[in-house]
Formats: structure tokens, sequence, C-alpha cells
């Protein structure tokens, strides 16, 4: 068959090639957060907002790259995206393994982050594709194993890598499975998507870059330098005005690069609400979690990583259960239930003490984790199922994009928070004692109980956030699939 044709028949092979590559650049997104105190001594760094940029760098070129997407979805042949892309990634991983200082590592993390950015917006414009609306949920609840379980497992991973091994062994580890992936691309990857002309409005992009762009780098910042810097102030504003000046451009024009009128479908405008007010959620757990089992707690990053490991399996088995009972079900009851028990035990976690035990953690901790996996897939699915597919990269484009910056606000507001109440309460403790009796372990006990307390009130917020998306997850309905709306969608 020659690869320049679209194939017809529902593609599971090549669906299993951009699976496993989008499985392996996932899973370096959330590899180097436990090594970066490693990385700071072996590479000489002095400071730590520096070598957060490992971090904070490859959420900005992503968060920057993933709007564009639509366009080159629209513009060029999924075999050649992928391929492209998965060459760029490949590049960037050999590059940050090798690299003889920060520079290099720093490079070779945002040349990554670039390959890695359109891995999910493909993914999901395949899937929308090769699959009928009513057989979707099994579909994307697949791909919700690759979005959410490769992140999870990531901090596992790299827990014990760091401890036991060198850093640089997270990126060697990448490069015969990247390479694996490439190989297949060019072997057996073939073409499902149809193509067509589609200029490109630079300004968009330049606009889209300074917006986007600017509030992941203010809200991050926020979390370490404060929402008082000048950096951060400055960085959020001009990417609030760019951001107001993007979406009025796009509302003119007749091929924006990010298609708006998905928001006059109000499953999709719902979907995209609830999704913003999860991933807010979702990183509240992903960031407080670690902070009390560390800092609190004082476990090892292996152990910590361990102590993880069963939720991220739990979504791994979840997500292509709740894909079909989201095909038989429809998303409310789904998100309903999942979170009610989301919120239920985020309220636990908000009530952690100093010697609350391990199996205690674990066991909320992968509960709650449970829930989560009930939640984003379905919503996003039913958002998508009303979309014409003209729409369908607009559509992934736009949810991957609002959920990166939903989680850069989320943890920064939700660090911010726990920061101050820790500072105010370790304020409040060592007001009541003689100066002669503060030891250093006095000091470093009040420090723990004060970021308990830190976690504990930061908890209860995030608790209240997910009551908010429980309240809209009421208001939802199955994306109405007759034969006449499918007809309609099809002409639109």
């Amino acid at each position: 068959m020659d690869k320049d044709t679209i194939q017809k028949k529902t593609p599971y092979l090549m669906m299993g090639i951009l699976f496993f590559g989008a499985f392996v650049s996932f899973l370096n997104n959330s590899l180097l957060n436990v090594a970066l105190p490693s990385i700071m001594i072996d590479l000489n760094i002095k400071e730590y907002s520096t070598v957060q940029w490992l971090v904070t760098g490859y959420m900005l070129v992503a968060g920057i790259l993933v709007p564009a997407s639509a366009f080159l979805i629209t513009r060029f042949k999924n075999r050649t995206i992928f391929i492209a892309a998965m060459a760029i990634f490949t590049l960037g991983t050999i590059l940050a393994a090798f690299a003889p200082n920060f520079g290099f590592l720093l490079a070779g993390r945002m040349i990554q982050a670039a390959g890695s950015s359109v891995m999910g917006p493909l993914l999901m414009n395949v899937m929308l594709i090769s699959f009928s609306r009513e057989k979707r949920g099994a579909a994307m609840g697949v791909f919700g194993l690759v979005m959410i379980t490769a992140p999870a497992i990531g901090p596992t991973l790299s827990g014990y890598i760091v401890e036991y091994y060198d850093w640089r062994l997270l990126f060697e580890m990448i490069i015969p499975f990247a390479v694996i992936s490439l190989v297949l691309a060019i072997w057996k990857l073939e073409n499902v998507m149809e193509t067509r002309e589609s200029s490109l409005d630079y300004l968009s992009v330049i606009l889209s870059t300074i917006g986007f762009g600017g509030l992941l780098y203010g809200f991050s910042s926020a979390s370490s330098d404060g929402w008082t810097d000048g950096i951060v102030l400055s960085t959020i504003i001009i990417g609030a005005i760019a951001l107001v000046l993007f979406i009025a451009r796009q509302l003119t024009m007749e091929q924006p690069l990010l298609n708006l009128e998905v928001y006059k479908y109000p499953l999709f405008a719902l979907a995209s609400v609830i999704s913003v007010v999860v991933s807010v959620a979702m990183f509240s757990g992903m960031i407080l979690t670690p902070a009390y089992v560390q800092s609190v707690r004082g476990i090892s990053p292996s152990d910590s990583g361990l102590m993880m490991l069963p939720g991220a399996i739990v979504m791994a088995i979840m997500s292509p259960i709740t894909g079909k009972l989201f095909d038989k079900f429809g998303p409310r009851v789904l998100a309903i239930i999942g979170l009610s028990i989301t919120a239920y035990t985020t309220y636990l976690l908000g009530h952690l003490q100093i010697d609350s035990s391990y199996g205690y953690i674990i066991t909320i901790y992968t509960v709650r984790m449970f829930g989560m996996s009930m939640v984003m897939m379905p919503i996003m699915t039913n958002g998508l199922n009303q979309l014409p597919t003209r729409l369908n990269p607009h559509g992934t484009a736009i949810n991957n994009t609002i959920q990166q910056v939903a989680g850069a606000l989320g943890t920064a507001v939700f660090v911010t928070i726990m920061n101050t109440v820790a500072l105010n309460k370790g304020k409040d403790l060592m007001a009541g004692i003689d100066p002669a009796m503060l030891t250093e372990a006095k000091i470093n006990e009040i420090k723990q109980l004060a970021l308990l307390d830190g976690i504990q009130f930061t908890f209860l917020i995030a608790t209240g956030v997910t009551v908010v998306a429980l309240i809209l997850s009421l208001f939802l309905k199955r994306a109405n699939l007759s034969p006449e709306t499918l007809a309609k969608l099809e002409k639109e």
C-alpha cells in the first residue's frame, strides 16, 4: 500500500506505534522532578531556580507549540508529523543524555519538548478519525492509559534511578525506545487523516507564544518567586494582554490558528470548563503528596516514589475499563462517582497527621487516583463527540493547551497557599517558645509541623475545587449520536 494514501480500515498496528511513541514521550514529562537536586550537585548549579528551568522550560515549549498543532495536523500527513516529531524528540534525548554542562542539558530538554508537544494532539486526532463516535470511549480510555499513567510512573522510576544510579540514565534508557519507535514509524506508519491547504498566520503564532508562554512562565515562577515579584507580575500581565489579542484575532479570521467555534457546542464548552477545574485539582495531589511524604515525613525519593506506584497502576488498569463504561453509560454517572471519590479522598488527605501510617497514605492516594481515572477522558471524549470532524484538531489543541495552563496555574496557587500558611503557622509556633529553647532539633520540628499545617489547609482548598467540578458534572449529558445528528456533523 502506498504510504501517501489514506487508510480506511481501523489501523491497529499504526495505533500501536503511535501509542508506543506517545508513551515514551509522555513518560519523559515527569522524569526529572525528583532528579533536580542530583543534577544541581553534578553540574555545580548554585540556585534551585536555575535547575528548575529543566521542568519549567520543557512545559513552556510544549505549551507554546500545542496551539500550532491544529495547523500542523490539518496541513501535513500524520505519518510525516509523527516521524518528524519523534526524530526531534530522539535528538533532544541524546543531547540531554550526553550534555557536558547545564546549557546543553537545557537545550536537549527543550528540543525534547518540541518533539513531544504534538504527540498528544496527533494521537487523539488519529483515534477520532479511526473510531466511530459510538466506540471512541474504549479507544480514548487506552489513550488515557498513555497520557496519565506514563507521567504517573515517572516519579517512581526516577526516584529509584536517582537513588541507586546516575541521573543521566533517565535519558539513556529512553534513547533505544525512541529509536525503535522512530524506526517502526518509518517502516509501518500509514496515513489515516485527510489534509487540506491551510495557511499559517504568523501574527497568531506570535500572540499565542507570548500569551500562553507568558502565562505559563508567570504561573510557574510564582510558586518559587512569589506573586509580588516584578518579573512574575509583568509576564502574567503581558501574557494576559497577548492572549486577549490572540482570541480577538481568532474570532475575526477565516482560517484561525485555533478555531474558537468549538465553544459554540455546549457539551464541548462544559467539558472544557470541567477539564480545567479537574486539572487544577489533579495537580494539587501531584504537588502536595510528595511534599508531605518527603519534607514532612522524611521518606527517601525512591520509597516515596514506590508509595505513589499503586495509584499509577490503578490508573493504568482503570483507563481502558473507564472507556468501555463511558461507551455504555455516558459521562455523567462516571464523572459524579469519580469526582465524589476524588473529593472525599482529597478531604482525607487534608487531615493527614505527622504519624499517619504508610498503609493509610498509600490507600488514600490510590483510591484518589481511582476516582480521577473515571473523570478526565470520559468528559473530554464526550465534548469532542459533539464536534464536527473538521474541528477535531482545534478541539484537541484547545483541550491540551488549557490543561497545560490550568496545571501551571494550579501548581502556582497551591504552592503559594501552602508556603503562606506554613510561614504563618511557623511564626505562631515560634512566638510561644523561649529563644533559649530553640535547638536545631526543635526548629526542624516546628518546620515540619508548620509545613504539615500548610499542606492540610491546601488539600482542603483542593477539596473545594473538586466539589466545584462535581457540581458542574451534574449538567453533563451524553452527546447526541443519532444517525441524523451524525450526518449533520459530517456535513458541517
